[in-house]
């Protein structure tokens, strides 16, 4: 009856903690690109602060039956004790563990349908299940006497293929990624850029039977219409890397422990089918999570 119990109450801590968790990053949306870290860190204190959030050993003290469909697997640690004062981080060059990325809001740039406007980001709605957290990641990050940092990530589970649709209905999807992040800058304003993979990859063959590196090299139906611009994208395949751009802001910091936790914005290309179509931009907001050794 116990066991029963336990499994019953986790999914009702996790949705709770997913509606508390997007009501703070709503919040990061008020202000432009590289400074949203910086405007909503103050705001992650009241999730770190709420019993709704769970904490690296709690998580781990979960049975699989209590994390089993509770979307506790899909959110980060937060710290529950430690100080927001970035001082207590002391220079030197650490390793990072289990760092972990938990996207809360997602933006799509969408061009105007009116003449001599500019083009903004628009909200979108989430399709993809709970899949979408980036975790296990590591690398390192380097701090300074001066305050200066740098932030370098290595290896892990980096990428999740994401989906979200616009206001319109149209579907955008995107490979959600962290891949080789290199970021300098303050502790709470670590600014950088990172690869970002094909949505698909080299030996993915679309419904007329071509590929990048296998299949046809043409539509066969389309012999006489071979040089058409349109028709040339979607017969030469490319799963060339492409780049995005992303800030994190640290928060909080636990000495004791070596936890450190706070915000990230980040902005990176949509799928481009190979080459065929040109990508949007997506603006992703959320909280990360890592351990200092």
């Amino acid at each position: 009856m116990a066991v029963t119990m336990r499994t019953v109450s986790a999914p009702k801590v996790a949705r709770a903690g997913v509606s508390r968790r997007s009501t703070v990053a709503c919040k990061a949306m008020k202000v432009e690109f590289g400074q949203a870290a910086a405007a909503f860190a103050a705001a992650t204190a009241l999730v770190a602060g709420s019993a709704n959030a769970l904490t690296y050993d709690q998580i781990q003290g979960l049975t699989y039956r209590e994390v089993k469909g509770s979307g506790v697997a899909n959110t980060c640690p937060v710290i529950d004790a430690g100080t927001s004062d970035l001082k207590a981080l002391k220079a030197g060059s650490y390793q990072i563990e289990n760092f972990c990325m938990e996207p809360v809001s997602f933006l799509v740039k969408e061009e105007s349908q009116f003449k001599n406007v500019d083009s903004d980001f628009v909200k979108a709605r989430l399709l993809t299940r709970l899949t979408y957290t980036l975790d296990q990641m590591y690398g390192k990050l380097n701090v300074s006497s001066d305050g200066q940092a740098q932030l370098l990530e290595e290896d892990g589970i980096d990428f999740a293929a994401t989906t979200v649709q616009l206001p319109g209905g149209e579907r955008v999807p995107f490979l959600f990624t962290i891949k080789e992040f290199d970021g300098k800058g303050e502790l709470d304003a670590i600014k950088g850029d990172f690869l970002v993979p094909s949505y698909r990859g080299a030996t993915f063959i679309d419904p007329k039977g071509r590929g990048a590196v296998n299949g046809y090299e043409s539509a066969i139906a389309l012999q006489a219409a071979q040089d058409d611009d349109a028709i040339m994208k979607e017969n030469i395949k490319t799963h060339k890397p492409l780049k995005g751009s992303a800030v994190f802001s640290v928060a909080k910091i636990d000495p004791e422990s070596g936890e450190i936790a706070g915000v990230f914005e980040s902005i990176q290309p949509s799928d481009t089918d190979m080459g065929a179509k040109a990508p949007k931009d997506v603006k992703i907001g959320g909280l990360w999570y890592a351990q200092l050794k």
